[in-house]
């Protein structure tokens, strides 16, 4: 027996719940959202039992509020079925990809067939397809339509489809798709004309159900397009609009983003992410950036005998391995953005490592003459004394500067090729794994350095 779930309130959220109904009276949705968003979800639950269904539908609606799962799961079920059903079907099916069971299984019980049947078939695409964003809300016409009647239809649908800057003509029998027209090209048409022509020249722009949001992202952008017709088997199936691919790509930055801080991706807002969650994030990726940080200690280990004789090499440790780390970092950055808008294949990775050597060396050799002027500087103004052999000291740290900015370059740029090859996410080189491997390596390269140049001096 399913019980009905209600918000529970203290007094004080009770009376900001019923000040929020009258504030928010005549606001926009969108605004509305971002208020609800900074209270608790019991309030905002209030809230939207509280104003006219059709206003709690729009607000629902609104990709920027966050907490609507928990929302959802705090009304009571017939409510909570009755406002889904007024919500677009993407919109639905995001919601139920969070909500926590037996919300789930009890809300999905409460639709109607027909809904039920659509929300699990969107469901059942993977969570980065364009399957998964796509509304089934379109207008589509058949091709034998002239322009009056194909208008007259616009009209009476114009209020349940999530767009109407596209009209999508299908074949009559088959109901195979035709042609996208947009309306700008449909008002513009001699009213008795045939529907087909006003279509622009040249096939249809369509994307599969399985493909990738962000190489969907990137067809809008080429095309300039409101909205993508989805196709399976030459059916249309649902429409991706700009606006969820708006929303997909502020996600998938923020992961990105995320990844290359060194974290595990994580898909909630930041206050509202759970401790322990957020713990294991964090914690899994520091563990590895720190037992690998543990090969620097055994990279010095090697060179005790080194650092025993010349401890001025010491002073310039940090300065190294930061270099090294920060070019890598750049370089990984730049790469992994490049492989994600694809400006770069798999097959350009001997160009990007012909255009990353030239431009490691140089900016090794600009950071080594810096670091020589600087120890100049100190030595000749009294400001530290290096010893007698400050000039070789000096030409070590330069050296080991080309080096090292050269390496932490290459590696940084090839290590996104070679996530990707294996069959990795690119933004997995995050900037700290690079600066870790590379920190590693960038001792040995001072070291070896240090070995050839001081030999006979200092070593």
């Amino acid at each position: 027996m399913n019980i009905e779930t209600q918000p529970v309130l203290d007094p004080d959220e009770v009376a900001q719940a019923a000040a929020l109904v009258i504030l928010c009276a005549n606001e926009r949705a969108a605004d509305i959202a971002e208020t609800l968003n900074e209270e608790s979800p019991g309030v905002a639950a209030a809230v939207l039992m509280g104003l006219p269904r059709d206003r709690a539908i729009e607000i629902l609606d609104q990709p920027i509020l966050d907490s609507g799962p928990e929302i959802v799961s705090l009304l009571p079920r017939e409510t909570a079925a009755a406002l889904l059903a007024g919500v677009s079907a993407d919109r639905v099916a995001g919601l139920f990809r969070k909500l926590e069971e037996p919300h789930r299984t009890e809300l999905l019980e409460r639709l109607d067939g027909d809904t039920r049947v659509l929300i699990l078939r969107l469901l059942s695409y993977p969570p980065h397809s364009a399957g998964s964003i796509m509304t089934t809300e379109f207008a589509s016409v058949p091709s034998d339509f002239t322009v009056q009647q194909t208008l007259d239809y616009v009209r009476r649908v114009e209020r349940t489809r999530e767009t109407i800057y596209a009209i999508y003509v299908l074949d009559p029998v088959t109901a195979n798709l035709v042609q996208a027209i947009t309306l700008r090209r449909l008002i513009t048409g001699e009213p008795g004309a045939p529907v087909l022509s006003v279509a622009r020249p040249g096939r249809s722009i369509t994307v599969s159900p399985l493909m990738d949001r962000e190489d969907v992202a990137r067809l809008i952008s080429k095309y300039d397009l409101l909205a993508v017709p989805v196709v399976d088997h030459g059916r249309i199936i649902g429409i991706v609009t700009v606006d969820d691919i708006m929303d997909a790509v502020v996600q998938e930055t923020t992961e990105d983003l995320q990844k290359l801080g060194g974290m595990e991706a994580l898909s909630e807002p930041y206050m509202e992410i759970g401790f322990w969650k957020m713990i294991r994030a964090r914690g899994g990726w520091l563990a590895v950036l720190f037992l690998s940080e543990m090969l620097t200690a055994t990279a010095m280990q090697g060179y005790q005998s080194e650092l025993e004789k010349a401890i001025v090499l010491t002073l310039f440790i940090p300065l190294i391995m930061s270099s090294g780390g920060n070019s890598g970092s750049q370089a990984t950055s730049l790469l992994i953005r490049a492989l994600a808008l694809h400006e770069l294949r798999l097959g350009d990775w001997w160009r990007v490592a012909l255009r990353e050597l030239p431009s490691g060396i140089t900016l090794g050799a600009m950071l080594g003459l810096i670091g020589f002027v600087r120890i100049a500087i100190w030595q000749l103004f009294g400001l530290y004394d290096y010893g007698e052999h400050w000039v070789l000291v000096g030409l070590t740290v330069a050296v080991a500067l080309i080096g090292i900015v050269t390496f932490g370059s290459l590696t940084g740029s090839m290590l996104p090729f070679i996530l990707q090859r294996i069959g990795f996410d690119p933004a997995s080189a995050s900037a700290p794994f690079v600066a870790t491997l590379v920190d590693v390596t960038g001792l040995v390269i001072y070291f070896s350095v240090a070995s050839l140049i001081l030999r006979g001096t200092l070593l």
